[in-house]
């Protein structure tokens, strides 16, 4: 069991090679990092067993109050609720913070009909106690969003 940043060590297909006019910029976020190595900006874990598991982007920080976050951190702490299945957390502008935070998630085997405001409001509170305990204070999210379906777009 070990955690890190997911580097890759040969060339494939596809695969980029400069930013356009800035091929500085190119080498110093990917190649710098680990010399040797193509650094993809995701963190990873890696199992007992061997198997992978992407845990998000390692330079996806918000700045909460001169406090910098990682959105995969908060995320890690919310997905570990029996009741979510998946988060997401995104920064947003706050006039005295700098930058707030704000949590999506979706519930894990409730139906969309079975959701009741009161439900949600004590499951949203639940949530902001868990990352505070886990993480700080200052991580609780300003505001939680239920997010009781996701949606796929047909085009066509």
């Amino acid at each position: 069991d070990v955690s890190g940043a997911l580097c890759i060590s040969q060339a494939w297909p596809g695969m980029a090679r400069t930013i356009y006019n800035d091929h500085k910029r190119f080498l110093e976020t990917y190649l710098t990092p680990y010399p040797g190595f193509f650094f993809t900006g995701d963190g990873v874990y890696r199992t007992s067993e061997g198997y992978y598991q992407l845990t998000g982007r390692l330079d996806d920080i918000i700045n909460i109050s001169g406090h910098r976050l990682g959105t995969a951190e908060v995320e890690d702490v919310v997905n570990h609720h029996v009741a979510v299945a998946e988060s997401a957390v995104i920064g947003y502008p706050h006039e005295i913070k700098g930058e707030g935070e704000m949590l999506f998630f979706l519930p894990r085997n409730i139906s969309p009909g079975a959701m009741a405001l009161q439900w949600e409001e004590t499951l949203a509170a639940e949530l902001q106690e868990l990352i505070s305990k886990k993480i700080a204070k200052y991580a609780a999210p300003d505001y939680v969003q239920v997010t009781p379906r996701l949606v796929q777009h047909t085009p066509g």
